[in-house]
């Protein structure tokens, strides 16, 4: 062994010998690091040229260096020094797979035994041309230091077997002793880890980056962190994580993602290695993935993560889970700018088998909740139909196509002015023969026109958010705006809520309550900030 106070080769009952810490050593920790005494090419040959191959690079090694190797364990029967020294790189090379170097012996990293609950990740790093081997979790004093040699996290029978095939050995750690019933919960647990990464992989492959597939993400880190700490397969869930917010405009969770993939390569595999340098530039600025942009529908900016919340309700949040509502929770108002229910139209679902908008009922889909696109008018033109041009919330320019009955003309002129907000319940992106992608809009109920521009809509949203919603009882006076649970409700509009005349007066004439008041008694507007309308319509 080398200078390192670490470990030492120790006899290991069971496993021969085997590298074991001498002191505590704190997760993260870089174990070793060590350059291949001898390697192997990456592309196969034929046995008599690797022998020779190898036996040139044996002859080259230190008298001390020759007698590591030659003592290390060996599957392979042998006749001389060259098919031994074979049999010991076929039976403990561990992979490099860089610079055409297939794979290598390392006297020190070779020695480590395997576990299928690790301790420990080994790896290639191709920035130091060494082996690197790091703590996944604390290692305290007198613990044998473990990797994994295999590939994929199986089940404990194919685990085994390929143990005994490959190595020569059945596997006796914890994971492997469990009783029975516990070792069948682990292996269903591991093959559900497995399906989720085909889930994934596939809608990857689609460019599909859905709220189901963050779904499927936040499941397989859960089942990670049931299998215990450090699992290798972390970092690469949460960069999954990360590309699918990112690629919805979502760079406040895109950056909690990358950083917590970049942190566990770090842990696993150190600060230099190509992982955490390739990745952490996508942790300081998110907005550089290439897929940004893809969607907008969860968009926020980088800064924009809740503060004060607990580890679980930050959890909830980070992943999007839907949490029961509070009974106060549903007596509340719509907020317009809620983009999971007034998205923008880069957001809209393409079809009804939307996983993050529809459900399969009895063989057909609906809709999981309401949905409303608002946009305002900025030109119209009638030839065979009625076409809107809109803008949106994102300020982006969009077509709204009538394919009612009437073709449009059940509208009033008076309704189609520049200026005014479209809302369309259901609303879908299509794609038309001719002419960009835009809405097909088919029953005159799920469209409601308003005389009000869009900025000021969510303007009047931003004062009734304020002015009308409950918080833990308490509301805020619209006229002076001290909050308290004792208020008087405009006797008009019934949405804004004052202390005393005084305050209404103050409302109605200072503070623009009289020009909003008129709009908020417009029944399809209360219900557009009620209770998200009905599947009946607007």
């Amino acid at each position: 062994m080398n200078g390192s106070s670490m470990y030492a080769l120790r006899d290991v009952p069971g496993k021969g010998k085997g590298l074991v810490a001498i002191e505590n050593i704190p997760k993260g920790t870089r174990i070793l690091s060590e350059q291949p005494v001898i390697t192997t090419p990456e592309r196969q040959r034929d046995n008599e040229w690797l022998k020779t191959h190898i036996s040139q690079q044996v002859d080259s090694l230190s008298e001390h260096q020759r007698q590591s190797f030659l003592s290390m364990h060996n599957l392979y029967p042998y006749q001389n020094v060259a098919e031994q020294s074979l049999g010991i790189i076929r039976t403990n090379s561990l992979p490099i797979e860089a610079d055409g170097i297939g794979g290598g012996v390392f006297l020190e990293a070779c020695r480590i035994n395997h576990a299928c609950d690790n301790n420990a990740q080994k790896n290639w790093n191709q920035s130091i041309k060494r082996h690197t081997v790091h703590a996944l979790r604390d290692i305290p004093k007198g613990e044998e230091i473990t990797i994994y040699y295999l590939g994929l996290d199986s089940s404990r029978a194919i685990r085994q077997k390929k143990l005994q095939d490959k190595f020569g050995f059945f596997c006796s750690c914890r994971l492997c002793s469990l009783p029975i019933e516990k070792s069948q919960e682990n292996d269903k647990r591991l093959e559900r880890i497995d399906e989720l990464d085909d889930l994934i992989g596939r809608d990857g492959m689609l460019m599909k980056f859905s709220l189901r597939t963050l779904r499927y993400v936040d499941e397989r880190v859960r089942l990670y962190n049931e299998q215990g700490p450090g699992n290798s397969g972390l970092p690469r869930a949460y960069l999954d994580a990360a590309q699918i917010t990112i690629a919805n405009g979502d760079l406040a969770r895109g950056r909690i993602f990358a950083e917590r993939a970049v942190e566990g390569w770090r842990t696993a595999c150190g600060s230099d290695s190509k992982e955490v340098m390739e990745h952490g530039s996508l942790a300081r600025n998110p907005a550089k993935l290439q897929l940004y942009g893809l969607s907008m529908k969860w968009k926020t900016s980088s800064d924009e993560v809740p503060q004060g919340l607990d580890q679980n309700d930050f959890e909830d949040w980070l992943w999007r889970r839907e949490k029961p509502k509070k009974l106060e929770q549903l007596e509340q108002l719509a907020d317009l700018r809620n983009r999971e229910i007034f998205p923008s139209f880069a957001a809209l679902p393409n079809s009804n088998s939307d996983l993050d908008f529809y459900k399969k009922v009895d063989g057909t889909y609906q809709p999981l909740r309401h949905w409303y696109f608002l946009g305002e008018i900025v030109d119209s033109i009638t030839l065979h139909h009625l076409e809107l041009e809109l803008t949106d919330i994102d300020d982006k320019k969009s077509s709204l196509h009538f394919y009612t009955d009437g073709r449009g003309s059940e509208l009033a002129p008076a309704q189609i002015q520049k200026g005014y907000t479209v809302a369309v319940l259901y609303a879908q992106c299509r794609v038309f023969t001719y002419g960009d992608p835009g809405i097909r809009h088919e029953d005159p109920q799920m469209l409601k026109i308003f005389p009000v521009s869009l900025k000021k809509l969510l303007e009047l949203n931003d004062q009734v958010q304020q002015f009308s919603t409950k918080v833990d009882g308490i509301r805020t006076c619209h006229g002076c705006s001290k909050k308290t649970a004792s208020l008087n409700r405009c006797g008009k509009c019934s949405l804004f809520w004052y202390c005393d005349s005084g305050c209404q007066r103050t409302g109605w004439n200072e503070r623009g309550h009289k020009a909003n008041c008129k709009l908020l008694k417009h029944p399809d507007l209360r219900g557009l900030f009620g209770r998200g309308g009905t599947r009946d319509g607007l």
